[in-house]
């Protein structure tokens, strides 16, 4: 995986994730979200050889990616970055991972939720050619809001 770099200049190493990562992923987690995920969610991914589980770290972890595999589909299920670490190209490079994996494993297509009012999260999919596909309403819990469903056509062969 590659880096992206980090306040300091030091570049931000992306790696599966470990048991070790856990504690800090759902830290993470729970400051970023309203409805988190458990601690145990993210534990039960660390082996689950149908999800991919990337951090991006510089010797804490800064972000992470999930993103699960069936078939030829794929789903991004979460993407965060610390606070602090925002702004400075992380989430798009565990994004740009996430892809990367789906092109591996023959997916065809990849899809994601996104709160309607998360415009950075929106245009970094839209940067990665992601389009609207639908909505759900009242996806969200805390707070409520839709979620609009994105998808990605990947390129047939485009494996790498």
């Amino acid at each position: 995986m590659t880096g992206a770099r980090t306040a300091g200049g030091r570049a931000a190493r992306l790696r599966p994730a470990t048991d070790g990562d856990v504690e800090a992923v759902a830290a993470i987690e729970r400051a970023s979200f309203g409805d988190p995920w458990s601690r145990d969610s993210f534990a039960s991914l660390v082996h689950n050889p149908d999800a991919f589980f990337a951090v991006a770290d510089d010797g804490a972890p800064l972000g992470y990616v999930v993103a699960w595999f069936v078939l030829d589909e794929g789903e991004v299920a979460n993407v965060a970055v610390a606070a602090a670490a925002r702004g400075r190209g992380i989430g798009a490079r565990l994004l740009d991972a996430a892809l990367d994996e789906a092109r591996r494993r023959g997916a065809a297509q990849v899809f994601l939720e996104v709160r309607e009012s998360n415009a950075v999260a929106r245009r970094l999919y839209e940067s990665r050619g992601f389009e609207e596909l639908g909505r759900r309403r009242r996806y969200y819990r805390a707070p409520v809001e839709d979620a609009l469903v994105l998808r990605l056509s990947l390129p047939a062969g485009a494996a790498g």
